[in-house]
């Protein structure tokens, strides 16, 4: 998510179904509170988990 990726690319490279790269996604951003998918990327990048142009 934090590279920007759309959920389907997100399960092809995790190899996981699309459904359960969603319910895991909702449950992390309820978890931080966060209410949209923008904000999650923004607390990636500010936390250093991801870097610009990296592939973390």
């Amino acid at each position: 998510m934090g590279h920007a990726l759309p959920n389907l690319e997100i399960a092809t490279r995790l190899n996981v179904s699309e459904a359960t790269v969603k319910t895991h996604l909702n449950r992390a951003m309820a978890k931080l509170n966060l209410g949209s998918r923008a904000q999650a990327v923004a607390l990636a990048y500010e936390s250093g988990l991801v870097t610009p142009g990296g592939e973390n």
